[in-house]
Order: structure tokens, then C-alpha cells, then sequence
């Protein structure tokens, strides 16, 4: 069997606004944290369970059947050139 191939992996801990929670990851950052006297690398994440909307019941509808709507209104009276 090879060795080796599998990647490292490294403790840490990601953040997302005001929620944080530690993991594992192969990702190596800047910014270090110390747990429980682990060293965690953070890593800063823009969206999670914890905002998504789907998750988090928040979900807004948009409204592409008006879109549509405006669209032919927009072009109904043009006709193509031959």
C-alpha cells in the first residue's frame, strides 16, 4: 500500500460572523487560535448552516415571472428584420 496519500489534516476553527466552531481541514491559515491548548488555524467563512437562508427560514422569493412579463412587454412591438 502507497504512503503518503493521503493529505494532513489540521485542527480549526471557522468563523462565520458571530458564530464559531472548531473542525478539521487540510486548510493552513495566517491567524492561529489556541483551544484547550490546541493551536487552531481560523478560518473565516462568508456563509454557513448557521446564516444561509435556506437554514435559516429566511428565504426571499424573487419574482421572475414579472421579470418575464416586463421583458415581452418591453420587445412585443419589435419584429425581426430580414
Amino acid at each position: 500500500m502507497k504512503t503518503e496519500t493521503h493529505p494532513v489534516n489540521f485542527p480549526v476553527l471557522f468563523v462565520d460572523g458571530e458564530h464559531e466552531w472548531p473542525g478539521v481541514s487540510t486548510i493552513k491559515t495566517n491567524e492561529v487560535r489556541t483551544i484547550d491548548g490546541i493551536d487552531h488555524y481560523v478560518v473565516h467563512v462568508d456563509i454557513s448552516a448557521f446564516t444561509h437562508p435556506f437554514y435559516t427560514g429566511q428565504k426571499r422569493i424573487v419574482d421572475t415571472a414579472g421579470r418575464v412579463e416586463k421583458f415581452m412587454r418591453r420587445y412585443a412591438g419589435q419584429q425581426k428584420k430580414d
